[in-house]
């Protein structure tokens, strides 16, 4: 299982700061889930227990979540996306991050596992573009 890591990362004369951690989590339905029972439980369940738990460092949360069918638009891939949806987390520092990620007693994990196949993480510096 993998977890990705989004890192906002600011330039200033003294060097590289932190102005927000952003989690992605990007997440692989358990097999026995079909796609809209796996939106289902992420939506109607798992969201309300993460914001909950998570409090007050989780300062923003979104949900994205693949849609049932995307041959319509143009440029698929030939192979499918490993991925069922991707969750964006921010918190303000790294210490609200480590309250809710040190933490061993974390009631949602074995949600998450019952209902996943696996989940992937990885630090990234985040550049605006465009917005």
């Amino acid at each position: 299982m993998h977890i990705i890591y989004v890192v906002n990362v600011i330039q200033s004369s003294e060097g590289t700061k932190l102005s927000m951690i952003k989690v992605m989590w990007f997440l692989k339905r358990a097999e026995n889930l079909s796609l809209e029972e796996f939106r289902r439980w992420w939506l109607d369940h798992h969201a309300a227990d993460i914001a909950a738990d998570q409090a007050p460092y989780l300062k923003a949360y979104k949900i994205d979540i693949r849609i049932d069918d995307d041959s319509i638009f143009t440029g698929k891939p030939a192979s499918e996306s490993p991925w069922d949806g991707i969750a964006e987390q921010w918190f303000e520092t790294i210490d609200d991050y480590e309250a809710v990620y040190g933490r061993s007693d974390r009631p949602t994990r074995a949600d998450t596992l019952a209902h996943c196949s696996q989940f992937e993480r990885l630090i990234v510096e985040e550049h605006n573009v465009l917005g």
